[in-house]
């Protein structure tokens, strides 16, 4: 069975790679020998999480809610000479709130970092992959994917969008030895749920998995070639539950739980 002993020497390159899962994933890929390629708004992090590794580390600093950011990124690295046979489809944006009330820009910003730029990125990296008949992608969903979660209207949907995404072009590269996986994380100990409103609400109601826990299980997944990986058993359990609970239910019942509480 293949292992991350498999990455060893190979260029990764990590989105989002500033904080949370990104971060973590770096840390482990580090781990076991990869070369990284890091990628983030925020060159300040990207500068101190290179810093820290023990492997040779690139560093290209780029906003995914440019359209042009991908092909940056692409010319810095596979434009540049250097395979990327690792790709983490990380970065991505979330916000809480009702729908009518939010920011327009902040809405539209999340469609093109979840989804826009994932297919962009993907579009330039895995023809390279296929060329050379190897690779891995991990593409970062969500629990939020298995069901629609209101207050969280948009980004549930582009999970969804990701995961579905993730699936098939899984299936349609599989046979030139590429890997892809579908990352879903419940709960997790990152600055996400603080930056996009609903750190509150959601602590309240599920317990925190360590980004470090989630990086380990998602880095074995990936070199495995497991299609989905759902990190933790409540997230697992909520997954699989939700085949048999009528959608309408569902929503209704997260409508109350997560209902802000300015009403």
């Amino acid at each position: 069975m293949s292992s991350p002993s498999d990455f060893r020497g190979k260029w990764a390159l990590v989105t989002g790679a500033s904080a949370g899962i990104g971060a973590a994933v770096a840390r482990e890929l580090a781990s076991h020998g990869a070369r990284l390629i890091l990628t983030a708004r925020r060159r300040e992090r990207l500068d101190t999480l290179a810093a820290e590794l023990e492997t040779e580390t690139r560093i290209v600093a780029a906003d995914l809610n440019d359209p042009d950011a991908p092909q940056q990124i692409y010319d810095a690295t596979e434009g540049a000479g250097i395979p990327v046979d690792i790709f983490i489809n990380n970065a991505g944006l979330g916000h809480y709130g009702e729908f009518y009330k939010l920011d327009p820009a902040q809405e539209y910003s999340m469609v093109r970092v979840n989804c826009e730029a994932v297919v962009r990125l993907s579009r330039l990296f895995i023809p390279r992959m296929v060329e050379r008949r190897r690779g891995w992608m991990l593409v970062v969903a969500s629990t939020a994917s298995f069901q629609p979660i209101p207050y969280n209207a948009v980004y549930a949907a582009t999970k969804v969008f990701d995961r579905f995404f993730a699936l098939a072009l899984a299936a349609e590269v599989e046979r030139f030895g590429i890997k892809i996986t579908a990352l879903c994380p419940s709960t997790t100990e990152t600055e996400f749920f603080d930056v996009s409103g609903g750190g509150g609400v959601f602590r309240r109601l599920a317990g925190l998995q360590p980004a470090q826990e989630v990086a380990h299980k998602a880095v074995l997944a990936l070199a495995r070639g497991k299609r989905t990986i759902v990190p933790n058993f409540k997230g697992a359990f909520g997954a699989f539950m939700v085949r048999f609970i009528p959608t309408t239910r569902i929503t209704a019942l997260l409508e109350k739980a997560i209902r802000p509480n300015d009403e």
